[in-house]
């Protein structure tokens, strides 16, 4: 077991010789010290947005199912205004809920220092029992309702919530020390600057921020290898290596924006990794509208990128790809049978054809497919496209590939969560055009690998399929994929998926 403790200070020896004399490793291009804080943080960690937002579902519910249990026990459901108290239990839960949002009870302090916020709590839950109250007055049916049931739902289901945030706060503490619950933050940029902001954000109380090291590109003479007792663990080039390893959540660029070639220089590099990228606005001049500016605690931070499909955006894409997954399984069934049957009677070899491709986050992910190829021509790394009238390819499999029916194990692919149902389709790691890696013929390739890939995309159905013979179509697919990942909705995926089966009826890209 690894006892690497990723909140230790270093001193610039200790770095040296742990660092092997701050030569990078061969594999990863990485110093020993990087690759082992990377180490430290390959496990994803609780997210403070959804833990919020389950937070509201659990109180909703509390309050609402603590309600009709009151009113089951006391009144009974089949009274004379049996359909009107529920209503009133589920409105007033509702108006909890949103009360307890205005006056900001989910936010993390809140939830970290429930003594905080339990006041403005009862006030919230006073409030909708006297919103209840003057609409029932106003509506003469006050004399209807039983002062008993909501006098003690009052009570009872204020208990309830006092005793959840408690054991919630025990909760995020534990979960905060054993860095299950965290933003993870990268400093992009060294000296007396970065010193100044890791000194403002450790000076935030309740703040979840762990700071995992620095990168800059200066050389140690202008950036010195220890700031603010963290250590500078590499270039900014040899940042993408880094987190592409470790689970970052944001980038803090600590330049000002005075050097603009710099930042701009930067962000080139760095946008295409999938997390969040801010600008440090704490020590700048230019003073911007206060909604410009995002904040960890008091310190303002400029948002120059957002992590794509991030948080309860990603819970919801996840429930489209298992649902229609599962949909796509069950009806192409037959489809799927027949063509086992038919590669298995034309050709020797396994049924399923498994190839690794780049995935999220530049993760190397396996595909499946039908075998479309004869097997002892069959090429995984995918080095060589296939042709039209290729003689790689066997008779079904000629079939298979214009229909696009090869594809159709990768709904299990989407189902078990290596690759989404609508996303950038995905790449072999070694494909290439005219002897150059994809990468290597469009600046910010990788930036398709900020979302999960997918079976089907808005580059594929806008005919951006099949063999990529020229340059000029590998930039045309990265085009489409990026214009999806920043424009991704739940309903853009409903579109491509139902418009997929109408533009696959084009095949002429395909063989």
């Amino acid at each position: 077991m690894n006892n690497f403790d990723p909140k230790r200070r270093f001193t610039p020896d200790a770095v040296k010789a742990a660092d092997g004399d701050g030569k990078p490793s061969d594999k990863a291009k990485l110093s020993n010290v990087a690759q082992e804080v990377a180490a430290q943080y390959r496990r994803d960690t609780m997210s403070p947005v959804m833990l919020s937002g389950i937070l509201r579902l659990t109180e909703f519910g509390l309050l609402f199912v603590t309600g009709l249990a009151l009113y089951a026990y006391h009144v009974g459901f089949l009274g004379h205004l049996g359909w009107q108290y529920p209503l009133v239990i589920l409105a007033a839960s509702v108006a909890a809920t949103v009360l307890f949002e205005i006056m900001d009870c989910y936010q993390l302090q809140s939830m970290m220092r429930p003594g905080v916020s339990l006041g403005r709590m009862a006030l919230c839950w006073a409030t909708t029992f006297a919103l209840m109250a003057v609409t029932a007055f106003f509506m003469k049916v006050s004399a209807e309702f039983s002062r008993l049931l909501f006098g003690g739902w009052f009570v009872i289901g204020l208990a309830l919530v006092v005793c959840l945030r408690l054991i919630l706060a025990r909760f995020i503490r534990l979960w905060a020390r054993n860095g299950r619950m965290e933003r993870r933050a990268v400093i992009v940029g060294g000296g007396k600057a970065a010193e100044v902001l890791i000194r403002s954000i450790e000076q935030q109380p309740y703040n979840d921020i762990r700071i995992c090291g620095i990168f800059d590109d200066r050389d140690d003479k202008r950036s010195p290898p220890i700031v603010a007792g963290y250590p500078k663990l590499g270039t900014v080039s040899e940042l993408l290596e880094f987190a592409r390893i470790a689970r970052i959540d944001m980038l803090i660029v600590s330049l000002p924006l005075t050097a603009e070639t710099r930042v701009l220089q930067l962000l080139k590099k760095l946008w295409v990794l999938p997390v969040d990228i801010r600008l440090s606005a704490h020590s700048n001049q230019l003073q911007f509208r206060p909604r410009s500016y995002s904040y960890i605690g008091a310190v303002p931070m400029l948002d120059i990128f957002d992590k794509p499909i991030n948080d309860w955006d990603s819970v919801a894409k996840r429930a489209f790809d298992i649902i229609f997954s599962l949909f796509g399984i069950v009806v192409f069934s037959p489809v799927m049978l027949a063509t086992a049957i038919a590669i298995k009677l034309d050709s020797k070899g396994p049924v399923l054809f498994k190839q690794k491709r780049h995935g999220f986050n530049n993760e190397v992910v396996e595909v499946y497919k039908f075998r479309s190829m004869f097997t002892e021509l069959s090429d995984p790394s995918a080095k060589k496209t296939v042709t039209k009238n290729d003689p790689r390819v066997t008779r079904v499999g000629r079939i298979i590939r214009k229909t696009s029916i090869d594809e159709l194990p990768q709904f299990f692919n989407s189902l078990f969560g290596s690759l989404s149902l609508v996303g950038p389709r995905p790449h072999a790691i070694a494909a290439q055009s005219h002897n150059l890696l994809y990468n290597e013929v469009v600046d910010g390739y990788f930036a398709r690998h900020k979302v999960k890939p997918g079976v089907t995309g808005w580059a594929q159905i806008n005919g951006w399929r099949g063999e990529m013979d020229t340059d000029e179509k590998i930039r045309k697919r990265t085009e489409f994929d990026l214009y999806y990942i920043e424009n991704w909705s739940l309903w853009f995926d409903i579109k491509i998926l139902f418009l997929t089966p109408i533009r696959l009826l084009d095949t002429e890209n395909a063989y």
